[in-house]
């Protein structure tokens, strides 16, 4: 992975000022570890009339699969190899942008004590990238980069030289070019546009990244023509960042507005935020259809099993016709970020006497487990290796038999309407596998004819009708109680 910046200079202001302000000498070679490689800066050319600084990083294909994003769909027969052979070690992504704001921090930030006068001022840059995923192609690129003051190209490369009929694909040469712009302004337009070009990012996005697209957009996002599109891609599509992100870019646009269009943009802003219908995060629809289900089965004693950190417990405590909860989760950690979300040390008395939270795993039978309405698995069983999934059966429908069970899974099908999804990768680095639709039922019928159950199928969220729903959820009813179960 390989981008270059190039400047120029005169007597009075020489090229190797470019050193100065990258604080990065040019007779050094200089390394840099990353948490997925190592970083390289070095000077192809330095001299007062021209001045070269190139960026090699050299991506380490085990570490990404080791921090779980370089996994195939589970079950293809070149998944393993899919891990390690891929685009990720050659094509400028999330990975470059990342190496430029550790390697160049102070650079990106336009400090540099020594010329702070030339770091202020625009400079003749020349920016380029060999491999450049563009999803979007050369028109989006040049969308995205012309605005800023850059004269761009990108030349489509082609899918083999030596076979030019294939076409092209979906990468990129980039050139960027501009005279107007100052060294921190082009590195903060390559920080951020570089992962919405490739459209993905190598690692979770949280609510701080709404807080770093602000910073590296700071006078230029704003009143970008593209900022939905930006801004949605960087979030990883995420609609709750994506959305807190647009709303304080409008407040930054209204705050340099005139006092004379300010009501007027108000008033325009309130009137779309109104009609414009806000989706439901799926997670909250899996779980309003699961409070559903337990409602309509009548139970008041429930297992939330694999219960994570917590928020089906805090919402079932909600209910006052719920009078025991048990959240039973193999993980510690999750236990205890459940219990301080559930504010247990804090909890009254006659609420606490209506939850627990205990550690174990369903792998193994547990006596603590019998005797309940119903039981939830909610995204669990997607992340057990499938050898074990028959000792997570046996110890939910064979040993602890709640009258009602109901599990939830991704339905796999529905991943190739997630954008911001490879092809060939599951939603999570933990899964394990992903089932479709036939498979799911065909597992689910089998477990209640071998325990005595009924099983019915219902989607989760927008039913497609090419692929269904993006999740799947099976509601077990139980039919036959064993003389074991009548005993305990």
């Amino acid at each position: 992975m390989f981008l270059t910046i190039t400047t120029t200079g005169v007597p009075e202001r020489p090229a190797t000022d470019l050193g100065f302000l990258l604080h990065k000498h040019p007779e050094k070679a200089q390394t840099f570890s990353t948490s997925h490689g190592t970083a390289y800066v070095l000077y192809p050319e330095a001299d007062d009339q021209r001045c070269t600084a190139a960026l090699l990083l050299e991506v380490d294909a085990v570490a990404m699969v080791r921090r779980g994003k370089g996994k195939g769909r589970g079950g293809a027969p070149d998944a393993a190899l899919a891990q390690y052979v891929n685009d990720r070690p050659y094509a400028a992504s999330s990975l470059l942008a990342v190496a430029l704001s550790a390697v160049f921090s102070s650079a990106m930030r336009g400090v540099c004590a020594a010329r702070p006068r030339r770091a202020a001022e625009p400079l003749p840059l020349r920016i380029e990238v060999p491999a450049l995923p563009a999803r979007g192609g050369p028109d989006l690129v040049r969308g995205l980069f012309e605005p800023l003051g850059w004269t761009v190209t990108a030349d489509p490369l082609a899918l083999d030289s030596a076979f030019p009929d294939w076409g092209d694909s979906r990468y990129v040469r980039l050139v960027l070019e501009s005279d107007t712009l100052t060294l921190a302004a082009a590195l903060r337009h390559l920080y951020v546009l570089l992962p919405v070009l490739d459209d993905a990012k190598h690692y979770w996005v949280s609510a701080d990244e709404v807080d770093k697209l602000l910073r590296a957009g700071e006078g230029w996002l704003p009143g970008h023509p593209e900022q939905a599109l930006i801004t949605s891609r960087y979030l990883a599509r995420r609609w709750s960042l994506t959305r807190q992100a647009r709303e304080r870019l409008e407040l930054v646009r209204l705050a340099e507005t005139d006092d004379s269009e300010v009501e007027e943009i108000d008033n325009a802003v309130a009137a779309e935020t109104e009609e414009a219908e806000k989706p439901t995060p799926l997670a909250v629809q899996r779980r309003d259809t699961i409070l559903a289900a337990l409602t309509a089965s009548g139970a008041t004693r429930v297992l939330d099993l694999g219960c994570g950190q917590g928020q089906l417990v805090q919402a079932l405590l909600k209910d006052p016709r719920y009078t025991e909860i048990v959240g039973l989760d193999v993980s510690v950690r999750a236990l205890t970020i459940a219990a301080r979300r559930l504010k247990l040390d804090r909890m009254g008395e006659r609420q606490a006497s209506r939850v627990r939270l205990v550690q174990g795993s369903l792998a193994y039978t547990d006596k603590r487990l019998r005797g309940y309405d119903a039981a939830v698995l909610s995204e669990v069983i997607e992340h057990l290796d499938l050898p074990r999934l028959p000792a997570l059966e046996y110890a939910v429908f064979g040993a602890a038999r709640p009258g009602t069970v109901l599990v939830t899974t991704p339905n796999v099908e529905y991943n190739v309407r997630w954008e911001s999804l490879p092809a060939g990768h599951v939603r999570h680095g933990d899964h394990r596998f992903e089932w479709t639709r036939a498979e799911f039922r065909s597992w689910a019928e089998t477990v209640a004819a071998r325990h005595g159950y009924t099983v019915d199928l219902r989607p989760v969220g927008p039913d497609d009708p090419e692929v269904g729903p993006p999740t799947q959820l099976a509601v077990f009813t139980l039919t036959t109680v064993t003389e074991e179960a009548k005993a305990a």
